[in-house]
């Protein structure tokens, strides 16, 4: 039987229902978020913690003209489901089905594509003050989970923001930070008068009227804004918004769609920025979610009536190899301590956590703190191992410039999800750190082919000492191959900065691959053997320093050099290599670069976006060595 939720294609369909019929809506958009996500995995817990405060923004603001602005947005799943693409929603980061963040090109209620933390409030703010400049009166509201808030953009944001005169409103949706517990009949009674509309008619009035009075005026008003925050701070953990400038109200249950309802009206048309605290539940609705909200905060398909993840028996990834290899390393030297930025279980560090509680720090969403933060404990003596997903180290490009190149600090950045991350999309693919990092001076980058070569370079870099080092490794273990794994030889070819190795020997062309490409060419060596083409694959390990010396003998043995890259080729690896023969003079060899084009890239499984949008599988390196043989001898790049 058709259920309410199947009626509502717009917001203004949800505001057509009665107020009493939202807390049906709520539940069956639950239902259907755990529908879907136990079938395609994503994010859970935020979602199905913030229904009730999507239907009331939706409900008490005019959507789409009022602008309503998420913060990361994987709690935005119920606002997709309203927003005109319920009938979508099973496709859910499918590929070739809607994000699981919100996207510019889904949707007019999305106004910004997003994925990364603390950045709602200035972009929101930026909004606000253009319909200001334009003199307009709709609304803007930036939703942020307190996960962002301590972030530095988030605190940059509330600082500009609260010295404004603008009407600008940010919700906070606090499901774990503990600012203060909404409970007891004060609170509620407290926030119901300073929100209410007639409270502040009278409020403003008297403001208006005491200052009128001769010498006593700003005295008395001193004094009685003195007597609220006192009783605020008494009251409600408000105190650090109103001393930022902005007024703020809450707490308020936001699992009671008809209070936040009626607090959003009361409050919206309020002159100057306000926050709204609001308290949710993360997992509510699912008990097992509830109780344990990490584990269900962002989830693999799984049994919507147990909680139980469908894990498929799956080979070893190299975030597990980090998270094991890791706490090697801290065994056999008490330097070693491990940093993260919210992320202990994306990036292996939840059991080195509870091993070593005294050398784990978990900074929060704030990912420039980590870096600095390791660049002082590096520069006091201690090892610091910083885990950071490729997407997000980009948030601190400064502080590795600044305070750890310049000061060549043996900071050690382990950058999982190089290359396409999946699910997750657009946002969180790691395209660009080969480009972003290569450049730098001081610092060193390695790839690893796969886990053991991976567990030997984390040996080397926590010995290595002459300025920091960066390695990158893909989400995942290593692409499934026809190609056998050829086993790492510390004795035979060690790590050593700057240094290859050949890998398969040929004459007609040499590819040389980085990294999560190095079993892909040697698949496309094995096609073209088929094919009476002799090719050689050279596991290059090291996007900077090249290994020149493997490089020169690459030209001298061969008619074609082909290098291999999961990453933007502008500024890349290959780009490295086309600087390096055109600094030498080399003009005979033809060359092809492969990696990814200018652009960006949406969801979906990694093996289906390397072969559908990227272009990376053994068929396709194998398609270009052959163009690229049949072409005219000149250098030549694509």
């Amino acid at each position: 039987m058709a259920g309410l939720l199947d009626k509502i294609d717009t917001p203004q369909d949800l505001r057509a229902l009665r107020q009493d019929q939202l807390p049906q809506v709520a539940q069956e958009i639950r239902e259907a978020i755990i529908d879907t996500v136990s079938q395609t995995g994503g994010h859970l817990g935020g979602a199905i913690g913030a229904v009730e405060l999507v239907l009331a923004l939706h409900y008490a603001f005019n959507t789409p003209e009022d602008h309503l602005v998420w913060d990361v947005g994987y709690q935005a799943y119920a606002h997709k489901l309203i927003t005109g693409r319920r009938d979508r929603f099973k496709t859910l980061r499918q590929y070739g089905g809607i994000s699981g963040f919100p996207h510019r090109d889904e949707s007019p209620y999305d106004l910004f594509t997003i994925g990364h933390g603390c950045t709602s409030i200035a972009t929101a703010f930026g909004l606000a003050r253009a319909r200001d400049h334009q003199g307009k009166n709709h609304h803007v509201v930036a939703i942020i989970g307190d996960g962002s808030l301590p972030g530095g953009l988030a605190l940059e944001g509330l600082n500009n923001a609260g010295h404004s005169k603008t009407n600008f409103l940010i919700v906070l949706n606090d499901n774990d930070m503990a600012i203060a517990p909404a409970t007891g009949a004060l609170n509620r009674t407290l926030n119901r008068i300073i929100s209410d509309p007639l409270y502040n008619r009278i409020r403003r009035k008297i403001t208006e009227r005491v200052q009128r009075l001769p010498h006593l005026g700003f005295g008395i008003l001193r004094l009685a804004h003195q007597i609220e925050e006192h009783l605020k701070s008494f009251l409600v953990p408000g105190i650090v918004f109103e001393e930022l400038g902005l007024r703020y109200f809450g707490p308020v249950d936001g699992h009671n769609v008809g209070e936040l309802i009626k607090t959003f009206n009361n409050i919206k048309d309020l002159p100057g920025p306000k926050i709204l605290h609001v308290r949710t539940v993360k997992g509510k609705g699912l008990a097992y979610a509830e109780k344990e909200q990490w584990k269900y905060h962002g989830v693999t398909p799984f049994d919507p009536g147990t909680g139980e993840l469908k894990k498929k028996p799956a080979p070893e990834t190299f975030t597990q190899r980090f998270g094991k290899t890791v706490i090697d390393l801290a065994e056999k030297n008490p330097a070693v301590v491990a940093i993260t930025a919210a992320m202990p279980d994306g990036t292996g560090l939840v059991e080195f956590s509870k091993k070593f509680p005294d050398r784990f720090y978990d900074v929060g969403m704030c990912e420039q703190y980590a870096v600095a933060f390791a660049a002082g404990l590096s520069k006091a003596g201690m090892k610091p191992v910083v885990a950071i997903y490729s997407t997000f180290l980009q948030r601190a490009y400064d502080q590795v410039i600044h305070d750890v190149c310049i000061q060549r600090l043996p900071v050690i950045f382990c950058m999982d999800r190089a290359g396409l991350a999946g699910d997750d999309g657009i946002t969180h693919h790691g395209e660009f750190d080969i480009s972003y990092l290569t450049p730098l001076p001081n610092i060193v980058l390695a790839a690893p082919k796969d886990l053991d070569e991976f567990e030997a370079m984390l040996h080397f870099a926590a010995n290595y000492t002459a300025g920091p080092i960066a390695i990158r490794y893909p989400r995942g273990g290593v692409l499934r191959t026809e190609a056998p794994i050829i086993p790492f030889d510390d004795r035979k070819n060690p790590i050593a900065v700057g240094k290859g190795e050949y890998l398969a020997r040929g004459t007609d062309a040499a590819i040389f691959a980085l990294g999560s490409m190095v079993y892909p060419s040697l698949e496309a060596a094995a096609l073209l053997k088929q094919e009476d083409l002799s090719v050689s694959v050279l596991n290059a390990r090291w996007a900077k320093p090249l290994d020149t010396a493997l490089i020169d003998d690459a030209v001298q043995a061969h008619r074609v050099l082909v290098t291999v890259e999961e990453g933007t080729k502008r500024g890349g690896f290959g780009s490295a290599v086309l600087e390096y023969l055109e600094s030498k003079g080399i003009n005979r060899l033809r060359l092809r670069v492969i990696g990814f084009s200018d652009r960006f890239f949406e969801h979906g499984k990694r093996e289906l976006l390397l072969e559908k949008q990227a272009g990376l599988t053994p068929e396709a390196i194998a398609a270009h060595v052959k163009s690229v043989l049949a072409q005219t001898p000149e250098l030549h790049s694509v």
